[in-house]
């Protein structure tokens, strides 16, 4: 994978807010939600949630997620985006001071406490972007988008 293919990749997670979600419920129905989101180390993806939102429901018993994260705005024909495979949970226990730390550098009014909302994390195992070279997409190893990260 050329670390033109991952600089953009972290350029398009870097310039983004919201990311979607695909989820599945306990049959395999699909749900996809779009969530406002903070990164870490382009492996951890943060957002809150209420739990008893469908696709926190879903997480809880079936923790295997998507998630892809593009520019919407650009013109037909010029657009890409990362997909990735991920595990999902909502975040406890001593992890949950590390996830509130990342996720209140993007959005410190969301972490109060409030309204009963959780953090949830999605931790990505694998990276793909949709290149401009014909072919439909490309795998963005992991290690490519920490490996020169600023």
């Amino acid at each position: 994978m050329s670390m033109d293919l991952a600089a953009t990749a972290r350029d398009i997670v870097d310039g983004s807010l919201y990311m979607v979600l695909g989820t599945a419920d306990e049959t395999g129905s699909p749900w996809v939600s779009p969530v406002y989101f903070a990164v870490a180390d382009y492996t951890d993806y943060y957002w809150v949630s209420l739990p008893d939102a469908r696709h926190s429901r879903n997480l809880a018993g079936r923790p295997d997620v998507s998630i892809v994260v593009f520019d919407s705005q650009v013109p037909i024909g010029t657009g890409q985006g990362v997909y990735m495979a991920a595990v999902a949970e909502q975040v406890a226990g001593a992890e949950l001071e590390r996830g509130i730390d990342v996720f209140s550098r993007r959005a410190p009014e969301d972490v109060q406490g409030g309204a009963g909302i959780r953090l949830y994390r999605a931790t990505a195992a694998e990276h793909w972007i949709l290149a401009k070279d014909g072919r439909p997409d490309h795998r963005v190893g992991v290690d490519p988008l920490e490996e020169d990260r600023r």
